[in-house]
């Protein structure tokens, strides 16, 4: 195990479950190799909208909170495997995903890694709206994976 003192910085990439995190994982794990960097997979979770003036119910958040951390951990596992070839963190954060990324980033991050577009993406859309947030508000550098370009559109 490598000491994360001795690492050469921390990627912080955002992971949904969608095909675009798992893209977006597997470049981070990636360039972490070529720079001895530790990877920190990152998801966001909030509560589902109950109503005006009402709360998620006491006890729920946890429930929320685990299950996005087991999501979390199952999309890492499929994504680099039970063995990744250097360390990944994994980190739940409650609130929207652009911000629970950018606070994850503003702790001394050298690299912000997302999808092009994630499970909530229009199909055609070049940049969703958590990428093109972190691209703008970023405290370091940002990556934006992009599938398989598509050659049959104009």
């Amino acid at each position: 195990m490598v000491e994360e003192a001795t690492l050469g910085g921390k990627i912080v990439v955002g992971v949904d479950g969608s095909e675009q995190s798992r893209k977006a994982l597997r470049w981070a794990v990636r360039q972490a190799e070529l720079t001895d960097s530790v990877v920190e997979a990152v998801m966001a979770w909030e509560p589902p909208f109950s109503g005006w003036g009402s709360a998620v119910p006491v006890g729920e958040e946890a429930d929320l909170a685990k299950r996005a951390r087991t999501i979390l951990a199952e999309t890492v596992e499929k994504a680099a495997g039970s063995q990744p070839p250097v360390h990944i963190r994994l980190r739940v954060g409650e609130g929207t995903p652009a911000w629970v990324l950018l606070a994850a980033a503003g702790e001394q991050a050298s690299l912000l890694v997302v999808g092009h577009r994630g499970i909530g993406g229009f199909e055609g859309a070049l940049l969703g709206s958590v990428g093109q947030y972190c691209v703008q508000h970023s405290p370091c550098p940002v990556v934006v994976v992009r599938g398989a370009a598509d050659h049959t559109r104009p």
